[in-house]
């Protein structure tokens, strides 16, 4: 059973800002700046109308930081010649095409100069094999958004298997979370008549037959959370307005997100309810044929998945049941008919060390195929079950260095896996991989900037309790130790995201090409080593994601790697809260700062958007939790009669999951403070950098010019 399909996505897109490609409550609730939920204290924020996100005056401040940004940095040939090359890569026809098996073909997503809203195209595997593809046109979004004057941005397809000819279209306007579902024939290629249909709102429809389908989404009052997700799931009929879909369970308010899956796995066909309560917080119930709920009895903080006759449970806190304690981050498995039954013996598939935690298991048809981070390094293994337990051996031809993933191709019936190997130099491979066998390399992204003069290092900084804080450094061959090194430091340390390395062409031509260093710190907060690295910093003990992200900065200058005047921060999202932290209680540290999509008035962030789902990580502010709370929030840190590096901060009036007026009002504050500041907003792009490519390279352009600007000099 794959995972159902939530709001748990964190604030990540770590990955997307990363790596430079770019890129999401109802549209009623990104409309209004939800003035009702306002805490008492507000009303002494004198920046709160820059919260009404497309209010006449809010727009007009952006569009005017707007122009004096674009005046300041966009202008010359250099800039012109930046987003020229940018948008080359992103629009590159040498991409590697990543595909997903429906039916006989495999379907791919695909933006290019052409096609800046994108094609959605299917091809066979035996032309998949070619170097260049025959691909047949499913869907071309540019023509769709001409023909209905909308600005339609891609959010994905469920289609119904076996047969396949039916598909879940779901599309976002702008490239906000909040999108609408619509039905699609693959066979006539059209949209149908009379489908299935569901209006604009965060939520989804999932298929159980034919004709009928789960729907949790926004219908009317009261059916949200308070976090601004479906707070119930329905079942609806094919020709029956969706007003008389009937309940199948309904969730509290302060719910975080309600859903409904079907599993049509041949033999193991099977309903689930998920309620997820809060980050790494979820209930999941078997739905039986009378519609009763039953509660799979396992650890509410444990990741539950369900395949064909198998559970497995990966821990994040530490389990005793039957008579044994099983530790934080294992994988144990056991069979699902028999835990229902009431049985507790398990076996145990991994169990973490110092150095190793499990990335993430893949299921193939006989196979589970687990990705282990040992030290931030990827090591594969593959587990077998059998009459006498689980085997296991190693994955047959996996790469020993690089940063790799695994994709099951169809675990239903192929022990086939797509396998990608990358790393901050090394332009990504895609094979295809019979478990057993020597994968069959498919794909190789090109060279899109020359990596031939640097060098990746992995080092580790101690943090201010001596904890041991790894990162990545890629830096020219025979820097000279002298201070002088124009170096980039990213981080993100929250949710339990891994940041390993990637390759980026955009990070490569818009700053390693000209000899800057790059840097990404594995802190606190993040995933990489598993469940304890991510609760070592949540709530009150946020301050040590951000004293490790600050023992980088300081190990790179005792290094002798850069200077203050030459090392600039940036990061996104949670990564944003964590460069504004870094702005405001470590100013000293810095040359220059890039704040992106960021949370930043933490007083309020529980009222904006999906604000409210971010408390099992952050805490409440509304409650005695502000008192340590409002020793991470950069808005009410902000001194105005403090120095502060250069900043740029920029946001998306589409981002429907961390408000824009965050970084807005960060903006305003700081300018009225004289503060050297510059804000630049998309009003499109959804949690990210843009909808199409050419404003995602406008916005990176703006980011390496600004940075090279400040750093280089």
């Amino acid at each position: 059973m794959s995972k159902l399909p939530h709001a748990c996505q964190a604030l990540a897109v770590a990955a997307g800002l990363i790596a430079a490609t770019g890129a999401s409550a109802p549209a009623h609730a990104v409309d209004a700046p939800q003035e009702a939920a306002m805490p008492e204290s507000a009303s002494s924020d004198p920046y709160l109308w820059l919260e009404d996100v497309t209010g006449d005056k809010a727009l007009g401040w952006a569009k005017q930081q707007n122009a004096r940004t674009d005046a300041e940095l966009a202008s010359g040939p250099e800039f012109a010649r930046l987003q020229a090359q940018i948008l080359a890569i992103l629009d590159s026809d040498a991409k590697i095409p990543e595909v997903d098996r429906i039916g006989d073909h495999y379907y791919n997503f695909w933006k290019d100069a052409q096609h800046q809203r994108g094609l959605w195209r299917r091809t066979t595997l035996a032309e998949y094999r070619k170097p260049d593809p025959h691909w047949e046109t499913v869907i071309d979004l540019d023509a769709l958004n001409q023909a209905e004057g909308e600005n339609w941005v891609w959010h994905g397809a469920d289609c119904f298997k076996p047969e396949y000819r039916r598909c879940l279209v779901a599309l976002s306007r702008g490239g906000a979370d909040a999108d609408v579902t619509r039905e699609f024939d693959l066979a006539t290629k059209q949209w149908v008549d009379g489908g299935f249909f569901r209006p604009e709102a965060k939520g989804a429809l999932g298929w159980i037959d034919d004709d009928t389908v789960y729907v949790y989404s926004d219908f009317g009052d009261g059916s949200m959370t308070t976090s601004g997700y479906p707070r119930i799931v329905k079942q609806w009929r094919r020709g029956t307005p969706l007003a008389s879909a009937t309940v199948v369970y309904e969730g509290k308010p302060d719910d975080m997100y309600i859903a409904g899956y079907h599993d049509n796995t041949p033999g193991f066909e099977r309903d689930f309810v998920s309620r997820t309560l809060a980050f790494y917080n979820d209930e999941l119930y078997l739905r039986q044929a009378d519609g009763q709920l039953v509660k799979i009895d396992a650890p509410n903080s444990a990741n539950k998945s369900v395949h064909e006759r198998w559970l497995t449970l990966q821990l994040r806190d530490p389990w005793t049941v039957g008579g044994r304690t099983y530790p934080a981050g294992a994988l144990l498995a056991t069979g699902f008919d028999d835990f229902m039954a009431g049985k507790r013996d398990f076996d145990v598939l991994f169990q973490p060390t110092d150095s190793t935690s499990l990335e993430s298991s893949t299921w193939t048809k006989s196979h589970l195929v687990l990705n282990v981070l040992d030290d931030v390094k990827n090591r594969l293994r593959v587990l077998t079950p059998g009459a006498d337990g689980w085997t296991t051996t190693a994955f047959t031809g996996a790469p020993a260095i690089g940063t790799l993933g695994v994709r099951a191709v169809d675990a239903d019936d192929s022990d086939a896996v797509w396998l990608t190997a990358t790393d901050y130099l090394t332009p990504t491979t895609l094979s295809l991989a019979e478990v057993g066998k020597a994968p069959e390399r498919l794909k190789s992204m090109p060279a899109f900037f020359d990596a031939s003069k640097d060098v990746l290092e992995q080092q580790f900084a101690t943090s201010a309790d001596g904890t041991r804080v790894p990162f990545f450094i890629v830096h020219p061959k025979g820097l000279a130790h002298d201070g002088r090194a124009p170096t980039l430091l990213y981080g993100y340390g929250g949710f339990e995201v891994s940041l390993t390395p990637s390759y980026s062409g955009t990070v490569g031509k818009g700053w390693l090409e000209r000899g800057g260093v790059y840097v990404v710190a594995n802190i606190r907060g993040g995933g990489e080593y598993g469940p304890r690295w991510h609760q070592a910093a949540l709530k009150a003990n946020r301050h040590k994601a951000y004293e490790d992200f600050a023992a980088v900065a300081k190990e790179l200058v005792a290094h002798g790697i850069t200077s203050r005047e030459h090392l600039g921060i940036m990061g996104g999202s949670n990564g944003g809260l964590l460069v504004g932290n870094m702005l405001t209680q470590y100013p000293e540290l810095f040359g220059a700062v890039v704040v992106q999509v960021p949370l930043l008035d933490m007083k309020r962030y529980s009222h904006l958007l999906a604000g409210a789902s971010w408390m099992a990580e952050y805490g409440d502010p509304d409650t005695d939790d502000w008192n340590y709370i409002k020793a991470f929030s950069p808005y009410q840190l902000f001194d105005p009669a403090r120095e502060y590096p250069p900043t740029f901060i920029w946001t998306t009036t589409r981002d429907d999951r961390v408000h824009p007026g965050h970084a807005r009002k960060m903006a305003a504050r700081m300018l009225a403070a004289g503060k050297d500041v510059r804000y630049y907003e998309n009003t499109e792009g959804g949690h990210g950098a843009g909808a199409t490519n050419a404003q995602q390279a406008h916005v990176w352009a703006l980011t390496y010019r600004f940075l090279w600007n400040e750093l280089a000099r």
